[in-house]
């Protein structure tokens, strides 16, 4: 019998010389995205990560079967009930934000299979969109056992649908960099930047954060997945050595600058914030920023490196962004949590500030501040206060609010293009929108609507059935019931 290194390249190679179709419309340059390059060069497309559908179908039943598995045997531990309402927030923020998410991207490797000149991109392409159907079955099923206890967990099979504000934000991105460009650019953004960068080492992350929390069945689906995710976030590096070599550099890079900048700023909400705020104090083994500096900082830099691209212009400002944007965005999304699908914690309690100025030197003295105000209001019962009176103002590409540093970084940067006035959150988001302003010059979000007069009645009650909220479920509500707002320090208690 033959080794497989003996007949893998000639398996995984698909192309065929078309005798009824030019080449341009079996490949059309909009949806193939091949810069000109010759398909013979496409064919010198080499993923690293080299599997055999025999052996892939064997290591997906070994890794349902090992979730599946864990799933039914901790059923009657009930972690629910006895979980910290923080990690429940996180569960909930998780599936909503992911799981339907996970069959555009069958679809988006579906285009890359389609349209992709290189063999072994649509040989990858095809198992990466299997991975993401498992991916969005068994995120909905885990999410599922939930709902009859807690109806925002059916959030995870219904936000995508609806005009949530989160959602609008997620599905922007989404559609950005996912469903609406060419397959070439697709991999760059979304197999190198989103996956390499940043999906794959989260996954990472969020099993370790769920086996400190005892959440051993969400470990378990989350190391299922991760695997996948390692193997098609090679997808996007065979792609830019060739655009490399072919003299294609800086349309590679601008594309990674773009993606690479979109993505940080999703990754901040989904995963800074709960790191940092939700996950239950004695649970935590790092910051999100020392996360970031480990896994995301020092290996995405090393990838650029090895393929002899450089660090997006903007680096530097990405850096000071590790320590102030998540911040701004949990002081944002707890004082808005009306608006949110999940309950959100608020992570101040005073053993919880002392360990945020411990990471993050100086947050007493800048977000500690807005949170000395919302914590006397709650201590003293003045809850309505703890709700901001006023619309946030939303960055035009991002989609989220504008925030910053209190008194030191908050800027909202405008500008007119066509006649409206536009907004940013960063110099970066700025540079995006005018690498391409057609791209997003189009989108409202949630307050353009209100301010057009598209959501009716123009009244919060409005704004939050347009959202599907009193609709699908109730909005969120402080997670700890404001009990860390009387919470007294573990130091102080045992001093006394």
């Amino acid at each position: 019998m033959l080794e497989r290194s003996d007949w893998y390249d000639l398996a995984r190679d698909t192309n065929w010389t078309p005798k009824y179709v030019p080449e341009e419309e079996l490949f059309p340059e909009d949806y193939a995205g091949s810069r000109g390059i010759p398909e013979h060069i496409w064919a010198t497309y080499d993923e690293p990560y080299k599997v055999t559908y025999r052996e892939y179908v064997g290591m997906q039943r070994e890794k349902d079967s090992g979730a599946y598995s864990v799933k039914a045997a901790l059923e009657r531990m009930d972690m629910y009930t006895s979980a910290d309402p923080g990690w429940i927030a996180t569960l909930k923020e998780h599936y909503g934000a992911v799981s339907v998410v996970e069959y555009n991207a069958a679809l988006q490797n579906a285009r890359l299979l389609r349209f992709g000149r290189a063999g072994g991109m649509r040989n990858m392409a095809t198992f990466g969109m299997l991975d993401e159907v498992r991916h969005g079955q068994i995120q909905l099923y885990f999410a599922h056992e939930y709902v009859a206890k807690d109806r925002q967990f059916d959030w995870a099979h219904r936000s995508m649908n609806t005009n949530n504000w989160v959602t609008l934000a997620a599905r922007r991105f989404f559609d950005d960099l996912m469903m609406t460009r060419n397959v070439i650019d697709t991999s760059l953004a979304m197999n190198f930047s989103f996956e390499t960068g940043f999906t794959n080492l989260q996954f990472i992350g969020l099993a370790s954060d769920a086996t400190h929390a005892g959440d051993f069945k969400f470990a378990k689906l989350i190391q299922s997945i991760q695997s996948d995710e390692a193997r098609h976030a090679q997808i996007g590096t065979p792609t830019l050595k060739i655009l490399i070599e072919q003299g294609k550099k800086a349309d590679a890079q601008r594309m990674v600058d773009i993606s690479f900048w979109r993505s940080s700023r999703l990754f901040a909400i989904l995963t800074g914030i709960p790191m940092d705020y939700y996950l239950p104090l004695d649970k935590r083994e790092g910051s999100f920023k020392e996360f970031m500096q480990e896994w995301i900082v020092t290996q995405f830099t090393r990838s650029l490196e090895d393929l002899g691209l450089e660090k997006p212009w903007y680096w530097d400002i990405f850096m000071r962004d590790l320590d102030e944007h998540h911040h701004g965005q949990q002081l944002g999304t707890w004082s808005w949590r009306p608006t949110l699908w999940w309950s959100p914690a608020a992570g101040v309690s005073p053993d919880e500030r002392d360990w945020l100025e411990e990471k993050y030197p100086g947050w007493n003295d800048t977000f500690g501040k807005c949170w000395d105000v919302i914590t006397e209001n709650a201590r003293t019962g003045r809850f309505e206060k703890t709700v901001p009176g006023t619309l946030p103002v939303i960055c035009n590409v991002s989609q989220n609010p504008i925030v910053g540093t209190p008194g030191k970084t908050l800027q909202d940067r405008q500008l007119t293009y066509n006649g409206r006035k536009y907004h940013f959150g960063s110099e970066v988001d700025q540079w995006i929108f005018e690498q391409d302003p057609q791209r997003y010059a189009r989108h409202q979000s949630l307050v353009d609507r209100f301010l057009s007069g598209s959501i009716e009645p123009a009244n919060l009650e409005g704004v939050l059935a347009y959202m599907g909220l009193g609709v699908i479920s109730d909005g969120g509500q402080d997670a700890h019931d404001f009990s860390w707002a009387t919470a007294k320090t573990t130091k102080t208690v045992k001093a006394a």
